[in-house]
């Protein structure tokens, strides 16, 4: 950002009325003909925009209405119309210091949103027709998981988690159900779980799944370690493009 710090207090307010747009007509003309004929007064509208609508942070208004204040309790000399603003100064290298940390910040996450829009499809579930009259519940909540009744399906699951709590499968498909309803923290909770028995026929899945929730959970380390831990196609095609 090139900012001319070099600014009377009387030009601050009139480009403040300019962008709180509370100028009056003829002002506003006049305005707008020295921003088409003076290139570096339009630059320096611009970085001003910038801060005043750019960064809404509490510390930096504070900053600001500091700034204000020291303008005021300068003297006015006669001979020039020259006023230094370190504080001006500071402010603009506060600004561009959030601001390049928010665009790092938006760019990260819309990174990791879009490789989860990429890679992400819900489980297709287990075939109902393995259902018995034994675990008749259990695939009971299968039929509205594979309809994409979700929140029907983790209900029902919810109640035969209560007898058996440390179910892998069950777990697994909680985890699953709540990823495809965009509950990822209860997604995380219950496919954590579901690792913990390297012998669980899913695990490879569970995972990828885990992975994909930490991904859209923000958590780029936790994920790659996951999807490190899976063997499957997907996992390694991620884990490769989040490495990359």
């Amino acid at each position: 950002m090139k900012t001319n710090s070099n600014i009377s207090q009387e030009q601050l307010e009139t480009i403040e009325r300019y962008i709180n747009g509370t100028m009056a007509n003829e002002e506003l003309k006049t305005f707008e003909k020295q921003l088409e004929n003076d290139s570096e007064f339009k630059t320096q509208v611009e970085d001003i925009k910038t801060l005043l609508t750019g960064i809404e942070t509490q510390s930096l208004k504070e900053q600001l209405d500091e700034f204000h204040n020291d303008i005021q309790k300068q003297p006015t000399q006669k001979n020039t119309t020259k006023v230094r603003y370190l504080q001006f100064r500071k402010l603009v290298a506060a600004a561009a210091i959030v601001i390049a940390l928010g665009s790092f910040w938006f760019f990260n996450q819309n990174s990791s949103e879009r490789l989860y829009s990429k890679y992400f499809t819900p489980d297709p579930g287990l075939p109902t027709t393995m259902s018995t009259t034994s675990n008749f519940e259990f695939y009971d909540a299968m039929v509205n998981y594979k309809q994409g009744d979700y929140k029907t399906a983790i209900a029902k699951w919810e109640v035969l988690k209560i007898k058996t709590p440390n179910n892998d499968t069950l777990n697994y498909f909680l985890g699953v159900a709540h990823l495809a309803n965009k509950n990822e923290s209860n997604a995380i909770s219950f496919l954590e779980k579901s690792i913990q028995n390297n012998d669980f026929l899913l695990v490879d899945d569970a995972y990828y799944y885990l992975g994909l929730a930490y991904l859209k959970d923000g958590n780029i380390s936790l994920a790659k370690e996951n999807l490190k831990k899976s063997t499957a196609e997907n996992s390694q095609a991620l884990l490769s493009e989040l490495e990359n």
